[in-house]
């Protein structure tokens, strides 16, 4: 098998690193992280460095595994600046469901029990969470995080750096734009524009955000 490495030894990177694991497609060698020792543990692998060790390492490509949308962003631009052919790989947990015709991402991650229906792109380094629901013919657009028990109608458009929160529901046909944060346990009824934090049932527009504001803290 091909050997992967996950940046990011942390919570959403040891989740990765157990869908490896289960998946068994690739071999997975541990961890890169700018912020722990090189050569301790974590999960039971190797922090094989930092991310200027990452040329020094006979692998075949990896996950970045942060789950702030932003910062993965940027971790994954640093990564292309020292490497413009580095593979970025998925990660799809055996127990997802993935309809027909449905495309996922370079970089994308689906976790245990989550639901993509028929004709739905998943477009590059998304988070599908654990037990989420996407419709059929929706877009999802790169670096979007779908929260656990979050579930999207058909025909949904989400745009880049979005996050839709915990156990939110978003109904048929409806737009969400980019940078934009759905609150945990919202309704969205009604399309929503970028750059905004919109929580509730109807879900309605309580501020604005920077493109590089994080979502979790």
């Amino acid at each position: 098998m091909k050997n992967v490495i996950i940046y990011g030894a942390g919570g959403h990177g040891k989740v990765i690193a157990d869908i490896i694991e289960k998946e068994k497609r690739y071999n997975f060698l541990g961890f890169i992280d700018d912020f722990k020792p090189k050569d301790s543990y974590y999960f039971g692998y190797k922090v094989l460095g930092d991310l200027s060790t990452l040329d020094d390492l006979d692998i075949y490509g990896g996950i970045v595994g942060v789950g702030d949308n932003w910062t993965r962003y940027q971790i994954v631009s640093q990564i292309l600046k020292k490497n413009s052919n580095f593979k970025f790989c998925t990660a799809i947990h055996p127990s997802a469901q993935i309809g027909k015709g449905v495309t996922i991402g370079d970089g994308t991650v689906v976790m245990a029990g989550a639901i993509i229906n028929p004709f739905s792109k998943i477009s590059n380094h998304c988070i599908v969470n654990t037990k989420s629901s996407v419709g059929h013919d929706c877009t999802i657009n790169n670096f979007t995080t779908i929260a656990p028990n979050a579930t999207i109608a058909g025909g949904v458009n989400i745009g880049e750096f979005t996050t839709v929160a915990i156990s939110s529901t978003i109904i048929q046909g409806k737009a969400i734009g980019n940078h934009t944060v759905i609150g945990a346990g919202s309704t969205v009824l009604n399309d929503i524009g970028s750059n905004y934090v919109a929580y509730g049932t109807p879900a309605k527009i309580v501020s604005t955000r920077s493109n590089n504001q994080k979502y979790l803290k």
